[in-house]
């Protein structure tokens, strides 16, 4: 089933170019999944179209109006069946992670409401809206940004989106580890030479190799990701003895040498 994502948003253009090219393009291409974009301005109530207006209680800054998201939300959920998940793209919202994205993923129907200037009448968000995602903790200028990160995450979770279903296997944050560090030809580059064991044809020692190297990659780059992978009760990956051993030792010396230092 063809996954369909809604976007509403004060800027289309924003999505022009991305949503053509690379993966995610051939992916909509194919039909893997569909993107369509709604100007909120188009459901609003006035001769001007105004979709903002001043805060109350003072302060900086303009606020999105009630009117035209309500309007735009309904009329868009209502053009086809399910209905959907409302998800509003702001930095208040839960940190988007490969857990997120394989639970947005999951969904038939994805509504995306960009948020802008001061954010949006809270009457949306406590009534109209089902969840709030945040790419990061700092701000952009619109969630047409953020909107388009979420988009290619969870549009290369379809199956069929990538060349093999094996790629998604070992990539960085797939089950709770960083990926591990690719090489191609030629074998030696400036004196910097490709690991022997790559070129070794057992296929069983490199793929335990990359397993360690992954390992390794974690401890040094994101400590935080390799410990909670070793949490039993994390079920974000499966570490089985060999790799529990490596991964400790390798988080011990990482410590260690911050200790040092």
């Amino acid at each position: 089933m063809t996954m369909r994502i809604d976007v509403l948003t004060l800027f289309p253009d924003h999505f022009e170019g991305p949503l053509q090219s690379s993966i995610l393009g051939r992916a909509l291409r194919d039909g893997i999944a569909s993107v369509h974009l709604h100007q909120i301005r188009d459901y609003a109530m006035d001769k001007h179209s105004m979709v903002d207006d001043y805060a109350y209680g003072g302060g900086p800054g303009m606020v999105m109006k009630p009117e035209p998201l309500a309007q735009s939300i309904e009329a868009v959920r209502a053009m086809t069946q399910p209905a959907g998940r409302v998800v509003l793209m702001t930095p208040q919202g839960r940190l988007f992670n490969q857990a997120v994205v394989d639970e947005l993923a999951a969904e038939e129907r994805l509504i995306i409401l960009c948020g802008h200037y001061e954010g949006v009448d809270e009457r949306i968000r406590e009534h109209l809206v089902d969840d709030e995602v945040s790419i990061g903790d700092y701000v952009l200028s619109g969630g047409e940004a953020a909107a388009l990160v979420v988009i290619d995450a969870v549009v290369r979770r379809q199956p069929g989106t990538l060349g093999s279903a094996d790629s998604l296997l070992e990539e960085s944050h797939s089950d709770g580890l960083l990926e591990y560090p690719q090489y191609t030809r030629p074998a030696e580059f400036r004196g910097w030479k490709v690991p022997d064991i790559l070129l070794s044809g057992n296929h069983g020692e490199i793929a335990r190799w990359r397993r360690r190297q992954r390992i390794l990659r974690t401890a040094k780059r994101r400590p935080d990701l390799l410990a909670k992978a070793l949490d039993a009760n994390s079920g974000q990956t499966r570490l089985n003895d060999e790799d529990r051993k490596a991964a400790l030792e390798a988080l011990a010396d990482r410590y260690r040498a911050e200790e040092e230092q």
